[in-house]
């Protein structure tokens, strides 16, 4: 199919500005994603910063991909800071990559490129394994259901290395929440656990491949090794919730055991 007509398929989104702030919208009362013009490497969002909590787990992972690109917040971060990381980001909507150079998404080079494609193809059929897959793919009407299947969660689960972390960003008032969560537990066995009510509807869950949890211990929060001040500065506060959620997680699981 000619690009012109793949591209009519696709809502092109818009850029809101004020003095301090430039948002990427499909919606006026939607807003995707946002980025501090003094500052357009920070991650502005709480949920972007929650994501990133990966890094309790993984804090020296060598290939990352992520599923939606939007403004680039979590790519350009990822770029910044994680300097021994491979990052493949994958985006359907062309507009969406269009406007790369205005949320000040790096130029693809030897370790990141952006790559137009589905999200759900992409997992089904990437050649390599990685160590942290990102979703973060809604569109202009939500979240596709191709992209909260359970046989998206399973291709996942596969794409990952034995030791690898899944992060999803979901919302919380959806409909079938809780759903698309069951399907999340049934792909990794169970190992998931949720921080709820960052930036008021988001939900962040985290599934873990194998023993990808259990050398964390749930205690005192540290920066992880090779973070630069500058980034785990932004990132602090979204780890002590990560612990806490992950100590939660330990708890059910004792009790569990115990009944």
């Amino acid at each position: 199919m000619p690009d012109s007509q793949e591209s009519a398929q696709h809502v092109k989104p818009f850029v809101h500005e004020s003095s301090s702030t430039k948002a990427l919208h499909f919606s006026i009362s939607e807003m995707q994603s946002r980025m501090q013009i003094r500052d357009p490497h920070a991650l502005d969002l709480e949920y972007t910063r929650t994501m990133m909590g990966f890094l309790l787990f993984k804090p020296e992972p060598k290939d990352i991909a992520m599923i939606g690109l939007g403004g680039g917040s979590l790519a350009k971060f990822c770029y910044r800071h994680l300097k021994n990381s491979r990052i493949q980001v994958v985006e359907i909507n062309p507009h969406v990559i269009a406007l790369r150079d205005e949320f000040h998404v790096p130029p693809d080079d030897e370790r990141f490129t952006v790559v137009r494609g589905d999200g759900a193809q992409f997992v089904r059929h990437r050649a390599t394994r990685c160590d942290v897959l990102m979703v973060d793919g809604f569109d202009s009407d939500g979240l596709p259901s191709r992209l909260c299947s359970q046989r998206f969660y399973d291709d996942c689960h596969e794409v990952l290395q034995p030791d690898g972390i899944l992060v999803v960003n979901l919302h919380y008032g959806h409909a079938r929440f809780e759903i698309f969560v069951d399907r999340i537990r049934r792909g990794f066995d169970d190992s998931v656990f949720i921080v709820d009510g960052v930036d008021l509807g988001n939900s962040i869950v985290f599934a873990g491949k194998g023993q990808a949890f259990d050398s964390h211990r749930a205690g005192v929060v540290r920066r992880p090794k090779n973070l630069d001040g500058e980034a785990a500065q932004q990132l602090l506060a979204g780890f002590a919730q990560i612990t806490a959620a992950l100590k939660e997680l330990r708890r059910q699981r004792l009790v569990n055991h115990a009944a």
